[in-house]
């Protein structure tokens, strides 16, 4: 679910008074759903949010209000997108079609933790161009919903962080794929990415490498997904991954991880995520050798595939707000433009009439 956050109030009133009890009490129930349904092993450790994180109690009953809201609307988007996928599947189903499609769902990154409201001059860009940011028709035509970071966390449970972010709360996605040829109800926990659609769907619908059309950067996931139990990636093999200097490597049940400010401090980290998951227990001191050769096989995906040296200072946040504003700037320029020939306008009449009244006078 991406900005801004809009659902028909029939989908988000469903979901009323759900979130009333805040996000430390959502990231809690979703921690322990996780556990309950085996996708967290049960003495594995959670952290918790992040040292920027607002507590719930310390917001008053109308920002309360409209933070639970917006998880209503959240929540809303989601089962109005189920509901647009069943139409689909009825659509299908009625031409014939469903035998021979191929469903894939999933995100691109972790929950969206953006505040676009409240970005400089976004109050007047909202103005201006009929979107609104109150409790009263939250999540409806003009509304510029989001749900923050605290939410974003939440949400992401029981991972750390989110969208931007390294860290499994900024990167791990579900992804559901059925149709034929697919093993139903089955739950697989292996490593795969985001590259791996593509060769998926290749191959489902007959397509094969030639020299003219070479094999993609990525594995496909046919073979498994038909009941095949070999393992997408091998305890050797690498996969790498950059957005904006937030970086990380995976081989085998390990993981290195490098996390930008302001919530991180660019220094790497190791975690071994078969135990724990939850990135909470940092072994680079206890496993040196292991850091230092995954910190190798970085580089050499680096340079692999040509990633960039951002500058000194440049973080997220920083670049979002001067995005903003750099979109911004040819409306403002013409509203701008508009005032200075208004006030010319009206200025060039003042002058006009004073010199009447003086040549009177």
């Amino acid at each position: 679910m991406h900005i801004p956050v809009q659902a028909p109030a029939a989908y988000a009133d469903g979901y009323r008074g759900r979130f009333d009890g805040g996000w430390a009490r959502l990231r809690q129930a979703r921690v322990e759903r996780a556990r309950a349904l085996g996708l967290l092993p049960a003495g594995a450790a959670v952290d918790g949010f992040s040292p920027n994180a607002r507590n719930w109690e310390s917001l008053d009953a109308g920002e309360r209000r409209i933070a639970a809201r917006s998880m209503e609307v959240y929540a809303g988007m989601i089962e109005a997108a189920d509901a647009a996928v069943g139409r689909l599947v009825q659509r299908l189903e009625a031409r014939g079609e469903l035998a021979n499609t191929v469903f894939v769902i999933t995100s691109d990154n972790g929950s969206e933790p953006s505040d676009p409201v409240h970005q400089p001059s976004m109050n007047f860009w909202m103005r201006t161009h009929g979107y609104a940011w109150r409790l009263e028709g939250l999540g409806g035509p003009g509304s510029l919903n989001f749900i923050g970071p605290e939410w974003a966390e939440a949400v992401a449970a029981p991972g750390r962080r989110y969208k931007f972010y390294a860290s499994e709360g900024g990167i791990r996605a579900p992804l559901i794929i059925s149709g034929p040829g697919v093993v139903p109800g089955r739950r697989i926990g292996g490593l795969t990415f985001v590259t791996d659609v593509a060769p998926t769907l290749a191959e489902f619908g007959g397509a094969r490498a030639t020299p003219e059309v070479p094999a993609m950067d990525g594995h496909s996931l046919r073979a498994l997904l038909g009941g095949g139990t070999q393992p997408v990636r091998g305890p050797d093999e690498v996969l790498g991954l950059e957005v904006s200097g937030n970086s990380a490597l995976f081989r085998g049940d390990y993981k290195i991880v490098r996390d930008m400010p302001p919530l991180g401090d660019g220094g790497w980290r190791l975690y071994n995520l078969a135990a724990d998951p939850g990135e909470t227990r940092d072994l680079s001191a206890a496993e040196p050798e292991r850091l230092k050769a995954m910190l190798a096989d970085y580089a050499a995906y680096e340079q692999r595939v040509g990633v960039v040296p951002l500058p000194a200072g440049y973080t997220i946040q920083k670049q979002l707000a001067a995005n903003a504003i750099a979109r911004q700037m040819p409306f403002l320029a013409t509203v701008a433009g508009g005032i200075l020939l208004l006030l010319g306008g009206l200025g060039y009449l003042a002058w006009r009439v004073l010199r009447r009244r003086g040549g009177r006078a």
